[in-house]
């Protein structure tokens, strides 16, 4: 009967703790049906215990100035199968001397055997401790760059819903919180108990992709004044067939010194922006027009249709036909 502990901090989102709190209480009461159905005495005995802990047991203030009262504190526990670090709506910008004792309770519990689950951005905290470093992670797929800038040395793969590696359990954004749950009633449990969770919870457990729902974020705050007109120059004229030569001539710049200052300025090469903003601009198109694949190419500044396909599948795992079924609007 595994213990599960919540660690809940100043301002983490609520929903990350109550919406697994039920769904592991759902997981009980579907035990308790499996023990009738088989004819077995219901036991008393539930599969999952859960409670939630803070650092000194303090009452806390969840995102949303709601107020929560932990069961006890962190400090009491002194063995625990799994613990589960609920997200913040930014992600955790404390340093490691605010809630270093939050980091050093995790590691201990860690070394202990105990499987740490950190809950989309709750991955900064786990991250913090040093834990990931060399690992394979997820987290928000909208916080990726922050995540890489501050945690160099986390194998970091955004496009994954869920990760495990060392008994550290990462989740992509919120509601990849739910397939981290089914993850653990598996794997505490079995995968009937998964199998009807997921049903009950009208969760897709072999959702395992963020990829379709990410959208590029270009970084524009860098501070290169060239860089940043090819940038602007590039998304305005993307639906011409222009090459990187015609974007380092427009700034005055070698089509080698562009490419390199390009790339430590946007952390992109320039042809992969270029790509990134045709594909936003052709899921744009599938979600709000009718027009056809040819036509959206075309729009978008390719000539081959086929290419365009093979291109928008590999950056979104979807066909062009898939993603408008999935979000047209």
């Amino acid at each position: 009967m595994p213990d599960v502990a919540f660690l809940a901090y100043e301002q983490c989102m609520l929903s990350g703790i109550s919406s697994l709190m039920d769904a592991f209480g759902i997981a009980n009461e579907w035990l308790k049906h499996f023990a009738r159905r088989e004819g077995v005495p219901a036991s008393e005995d539930v599969l999952f215990r859960t409670e939630i802990v803070s650092p000194g047991g303090r009452p806390i203030t969840a995102q949303g100035g709601i107020p929560l009262s932990p069961h006890r504190a962190m400090e009491e526990v002194k063995s625990t199968d799994l613990v589960l670090i609920p997200p913040h709506m930014f992600g955790v910008r404390h340093d490691r001397e605010q809630i270093g004792d939050m980091l050093d309770w995790l590691v201990m519990h860690h070394q202990a055997n105990a499987r740490i689950g950190a809950l989309c951005t709750g991955t900064f905290i786990l991250a913090m401790t040093g834990l990931l470093d060399g690992r394979i992670a997820t987290t928000n797929w909208q916080l990726v760059n922050r995540f890489r800038r501050q945690f160099p040395k986390v194998r970091l793969k955004p496009e994954r819903v869920l990760t495990e590696d060392g008994g550290l359990i990462c989740s992509g954004a919120v509601t990849a919180s739910y397939n981290l749950g089914l993850y653990v009633m598996e794997l505490f449990g079995s995968p009937e108990l998964m199998r009807a969770c997921s049903k009950a919870l009208l969760v897709d457990p072999s959702r395992t992709t963020q990829a379709p729902y990410m959208t590029a974020s270009f970084k524009k705050n860098h501070g290169d004044k060239a860089i940043l007109a090819a940038q602007e120059w590039m998304e305005e004229h993307f639906m011409e067939g222009v090459t990187m030569e015609d974007a380092a001539d427009y700034v005055g710049l070698s089509s080698r010194h562009f490419k390199r200052r390009f790339k430590q300025a946007v952390e992109e090469t320039p042809l992969n922006y270029l790509q990134q903003v045709r594909l936003e601009a052709a899921k744009k198109a599938l979600e709000t027009t009718t027009d056809n694949i040819d036509e959206i190419t075309r729009q978008v500044g390719y000539e081959d249709a086929s290419t365009f396909r093979r291109l928008f599948k590999k950056h979104t795992t979807l066909s062009p036909r898939e993603y408008r079924d999935k979000f047209a609007i």
